[in-house]
């Protein structure tokens, strides 16, 4: 099996093809990919998105870092300050359910949607695990496929995606996710 490295070295190579960025043999389905690694792998993972976002590439990758995002809704919502005394006071469970309510995947994937530019060929999410328990990956992407027909999202996802189910650090309860495909 291939190093982390040499998969990332892969990936780069295979965003910047043409027949990958028009989402050419998938049958007309949504061009939505998983790179799934194991989340010992994570820092290679950072490294190589901060690298990425440092590159001059032959198409115009988006980088979307979820737990960023997560912070950004909050500040929108001038909320980020009052948490950490929130959770003091009414505690962690009371502080999840109100994310539940304001930050839920339409939210998400509203605040992507907003940032992206008409250059941008590509969105690429990471922070999957930092972002967690937070967004869910495949409610994410259900939000998103409403209005990102057109651009090819790749997923840098920290656990296994086996084409039915992605499961987060191979531990957690598996999620139902159909549309995408595993890549390298």
């Amino acid at each position: 099996m291939p190093s982390i490295t040499e998969r990332l070295d892969l990936l780069k190579e295979t965003i910047q093809r043409t027949d990958f960025l028009k989402g050419e043999g998938l049958s007309n389905e949504v061009n939505i990919r998983m790179f799934c690694y194991e989340s010992k792998e994570e820092m290679a993972v950072r490294a190589f998105t901060e690298r990425l976002s440092n590159e001059n590439l032959s198409c115009n990758v988006h980088i979307v870092d979820l737990y960023e995002t997560f912070l950004s809704i909050c500040e929108d919502k001038r909320i980020l300050d009052r948490i950490p005394k929130l959770e003091e006071r009414r505690g962690t469970e009371f502080l999840e359910k109100q994310f539940e309510k304001s930050c839920d995947a339409k939210t998400f994937a509203k605040k992507i949607v907003s940032e992206l530019n008409e250059n941008d060929d590509l969105l690429l999410i990471t922070g999957v695990g930092k972002a967690f328990p937070f967004i869910r990956v495949h409610a994410l992407l259900n939000a998103l496929q409403e209005d990102l027909n057109d651009k090819p999202i790749v997923v840098l996802y920290p656990g296994t995606f086996d084409g039915h189910y992605v499961k987060l650090f191979n531990k957690l309860k598996s999620n139902e996710y159909y549309r995408a495909f595993n890549m390298i």
